[in-house]
Order: C-alpha cells, then sequence, then structure tokens
C-alpha cells in the first residue's frame, strides 16, 4: 500500500473560489445542439423543443456559465442567420466541421435555454470572417434596451428585455491554423484591441475575453500570449488558454501524469502576463479563462472520416473510461490549484460532444459519462452561498511518485483542499478532491488537520473502477460509492483511496482564520 501525508493549515490561503470555474460549452457540432439538448417531439421536449431530461442533467452540475456558439463553429458564423422566424432561417454549411446548420437553434433561443439551466450565456464573436462593426451588432442586438436598429429588431423578434450578456470571447483559438480566418498574433492582437475598444463603447459593464494558445505545444506559445496581450491588455479582462489531454503514446503512466502539462501551461502563460504587466508599468493583473479543457483522443478529427455535409452528425462522441475520468479529475484539481489565476474555465462539451452527458441517437435515454461525476462533485462543493478558499500547498507533504516513459517524478496523490461554510457539517469545513493516479496500489492519505484544532465527522465518496471500464445507457457502473474508514485520530484525517480513483472528502473543522 502506497503512503502519503498533507498538512493543511487556514492560514495557507490561495485564492477565493470562483464560481465561473465550473463552466461548460455547447458547440454547434455534431449532436450537442440538434438531437442533443435539443429534440423538438421528443416527449420530454418543452414548448421551444429542448429536451426536459438532458436539461435535469444539466441542471444536476449546476453550471454557472455556458460558452456559445462555438469554438471553430465561431468563426465562421454569422448570428443573423439564427434569429427571426424560423422558417425564413438559411441552411449553412458549416465548414469547421463539415457539416449542415438549420438554425433553427440561434441566439435567443440559446439564451432562453441557459436561464432554464440556471447558467449565464457566454458569447464568442466571430473575428475570424468578420470584424468590429458585426461584433458590435451582435452586443447592441443583446444588450441594449429599445430604441436602436438592432435592439428593436430584438424586440421585433419577441424578445423585449436585453438578454444582459455578461462574458464575451473575442474570437476562437485564432492562433491555430486549422480555424477559418487564422491570424498571426500580430494580426489578431490589433484586431481584437479594436474590437474589444468599439464593444466598451456601447456597454462597459462587459468582460472581455481575448485568444490565448490553443495548447501549450503550439510553435507560437508564449510569444502569441505576449503579442496578442502588447495589443490588448489595456482592454481585456482575461486571456483564454485551451487544453485537451489524451493518451497519445498508449502509455498508462504517462497518460495519468498529462495535466502535469496543464500545471505549467498554467505557470507558463501567467509569466507571459506578468512580463506584458511589467512591460507596460501597468498595476492591472492579467487573469486566465481556460474556456476548453477536457480529455479527447479517441475521436480526434473524426470528421475529416465521416461523410461531410449531414445535418448533426454523431462527430466526437467520445466514450469515457475510469482511467479517463481520473485524468479528468488531475485536470479539475489543476484549475483549482490555480485559482488566483484561472478565474474562469469551460469544460468542453456538455452533452454528447466530448461530453459528460448523452443521449443515444434518434432521441434515444439520457445517460452519464465516468466525467460527469468528478464534475459534478466539485461543481456542487463549490456551490453553497457562502466563501470557498483554496489552500495552498504545504512542503511538508509527503507523495510517493513514479517515473514513465516521458514523465519523472509524477506524485501518485493529485489533490486540492477547500476551506468553506457547510451547514451539513454545522459550520466550517475542509473538502479534498483527490486521485490516486497508481493503477494497482491503494493509498492510506494522511492529512494532519491540527492547525485547524483537529477534525470531525469525516466523509469519503470514491469514484473507482478498471481502467477501461465505461458508462453506458442504463449502465452507469461507474458512480462514486461510499467507503468506509474514514476517520479523524489525533487531529489527522486518514483514509484509504483506491488503485486508480477520484475521491471527495469531507471533514468538519474548527475555523482559525485570523
Amino acid at each position: 500500500m502506497l503512503h502519503a501525508t498533507i498538512h493543511l493549515d487556514p492560514a495557507y490561503q490561495l485564492a477565493d473560489v470562483p464560481r465561473e470555474l465550473f463552466g461548460s460549452f455547447i458547440e454547434h457540432l455534431g449532436r450537442a445542439v440538434y438531437d442533443g439538448i435539443y429534440c423538438p417531439g421528443h416527449p420530454t421536449a418543452d414548448g421551444q423543443g429542448f429536451r426536459r431530461d438532458v436539461l435535469e442533467a444539466i441542471q444536476a452540475l449546476q453550471v454557472p456559465l455556458i460558452r456559445y456558439p462555438g469554438g471553430n463553429f465561431a468563426s465562421g458564423y454569422r448570428w443573423e442567420d439564427g434569429v427571426g422566424p424560423k422558417e425564413k432561417r438559411p441552411v449553412r454549411p458549416d465548414g469547421a466541421w463539415r457539416s449542415r446548420e438549420s438554425n433553427q437553434v440561434g441566439l435567443n433561443e440559446f439564451a432562453g435555454f441557459c436561464r432554464s439551466a440556471d447558467a449565464e450565456l457566454m458569447m464568442t464573436v466571430n473575428l475570424g470572417t468578420r470584424g468590429v462593426q458585426e461584433a458590435c451588432d451582435l452586443l447592441e442586438y443583446c444588450n441594449l434596451p429599445d430604441g436602436t436598429y438592432f435592439s428593436d429588431m430584438r424586440v421585433a423578434h419577441g424578445v423585449k428585455e436585453p438578454h444582459g450578456i455578461k462574458y464575451w470571447c473575442l474570437g476562437n483559438e485564432m492562433d491555430g491554423p486549422w480555424q477559418t480566418g487564422h491570424k498571426t498574433a500580430e494580426e489578431y492582437g490589433r484586431l481584437a484591441a479594436e474590437t474589444a475598444r468599439a464593444m466598451r463603447k456601447l456597454d462597459p459593464s462587459i468582460r472581455l475575453t481575448a485568444a490565448g494558445s490553443s495548447n501549450p505545444y503550439m510553435p507560437t506559445f508564449p510569444q502569441w500570449e505576449a503579442t496578442v496581450l502588447e495589443h490588448t491588455y489595456d482592454d481585456v479582462d482575461f486571456l483564454s488558454l485551451h487544453q485537451y489531454l489524451g493518451n497519445s503514446t498508449g502509455d498508462m503512466g504517462d497518460f495519468l501524469a498529462q495535466s502535469l502539462t496543464t500545471d505549467r501551461f498554467i505557470t507558463d502563460a501567467v509569466a507571459a502576463c506578468d512580463f506584458v504587466q511589467a512591460k507596460k508599468r501597468s498595476k492591472k493583473r492579467m487573469m486566465l479563462s481556460f474556456d476548453e479543457w477536457n480529455v479527447w483522443y479517441k475521436t480526434m478529427d473524426q470528421e475529416q472520416h465521416i461523410q461531410p455535409w449531414q445535418f448533426a452528425p454523431p462527430l466526437l462522441e467520445e466514450r469515457y473510461t475510469m482511467a479517463d475520468a481520473a485524468v479528468f479529475g488531475t485536470m479539475l484539481i489543476t484549475l483549482l490549484n490555480h485559482a488566483d489565476r484561472v478565474k474562469m474555465a469551460c469544460q468542453a462539451q456538455l452533452v454528447n460532444v466530448i461530453a459528460p452527458i448523452m443521449t443515444e441517437p434518434n432521441g434515444g435515454p439520457v445517460w452519464r459519462q465516468s466525467i460527469f461525476w468528478p464534475f459534478r462533485q466539485a461543481s456542487l462543493d463549490n456551490r453553497w452561498p457562502a466563501w470557498h478558499i483554496v489552500l495552498r500547498h504545504d512542503d511538508r507533504a509527503y507523495i510517493p511518485r513514479y517515473d514513465s516513459k516521458n514523465y519523472t517524478d509524477v506524485p501518485y496523490l493529485e489533490y486540492a483542499a477547500v476551506l468553506h461554510l457547510d451547514p451539513d457539517m454545522g459550520g466550517d469545513a475542509v473538502t479534498i478532491f483527490a486521485v490516486n493516479r497508481s493503477l494497482d496500489e491503494p493509498m492510506l492519505l494522511d492529512c494532519d488537520l491540527t492547525a485547524f484544532g483537529g477534525g470531525k465527522d469525516a466523509e469519503h465518496l470514491a469514484l473507482y473502477g478498471p481502467a477501461e471500464a465505461v458508462n453506458g445507457p442504463g449502465q452507469e457502473v461507474l458512480k462514486p460509492r461510499a467507503m468506509a474508514g474514514a476517520e479523524v485520530k489525533d487531529g489527522h484525517l486518514q483514509a484509504q483511496l483506491p488503485p486508480l480513483s477520484w475521491n471527495m472528502l469531507r471533514v468538519g473543522v474548527e475555523r482559525k482564520l485570523f
């Protein structure tokens, strides 16, 4: 059995947990929208055609915001196609995913769906094939009261009150040669800055995100960040990062270590931001929006091997294993442990496309993948209407490590600890999210809580199983289970983490913040 010791101290505070860290993403891609969230004629469909059973699964995740409409799709999208009478909306070819788009779901329908899901809409503007004026037209349509051309158009479409969209992305993955309208950092930086300034003149309250690197292996990273921020630093609130982890080498030890690259990606991006801050002698500190992240590797480039120009083809329908859920969990933990600079994040995507929630084709049943559960537990745990604080790691920790094919000193234990108010515990509590990366050895975790005056009422839930185990319709075999044996003794929380597992441990504590 592996043994790990960690020390938690209320004085070692990293940052408040932003609720926006648990956002998600829906793109007009595959069956994410059509035959996913939207299915007129389905027995559970509401008056707008959205599936209530899918909505209930989304509500269970309690995502605070949903990014839309892309993604690569956004870089060729005409937002005007998706408003007004449905019978007059054009059918367009989408070059990003080589599909047909009916535009039966557009801005107003999706905004209503977000309200039903109790989530804010995060809008991506097209800076691939369009520019400053079109972005301002969209903002006018969405956020201005009536009395102007596009706001009156919204009213004529049956939406009197403005949508009041707060978060806006200035394009998507503009560093990528695959992107429609791909630009150099210089070209994009100037366009993003000009767009940001024009949009803020219409609505100064909006929060803007400039497009950073699509992954840490882009040859332009991190120079892309430095150049883009040279232009946009004073005009945007966030810089975006995107990353998908996968098992490209076939080596399980490598795969389970992949989140180490996420940690380095964030650290390097922060360094680029701070370099520009220093160069500009600015008092402003740039924050990050990790607005696409997930595990994705089995269905990469699938759109190249499927008959083109279909309507809602089954694209990127990744089946997630227990090993995938563990890696997903380590990514989520990494985001929490960078909550001082990562202030928003969007798990990509929400339904059917590399998603925690799946529907069977042609209006079939809804079911939950293995990755649904780590996301749900972290999102719900940080949903209490009270403060949540990520605790910094203590250098007194002892965590056993391993070497894999391409990584050295990989910690078997990946964890994040959050201090919060928990009515179920009768006061303050610490929640620990932890992944045991070992494929075959359980881990005895010893958490020193003496700085809190000890602990009480330990709870332990774990998601675990064979590495290749998967869920399916009517067969959700991978879901968290209550674990026996977690206890607090002499100020130490002790629990046994199963091999290859995602764990949530909660313990009541006596808070000592001052």
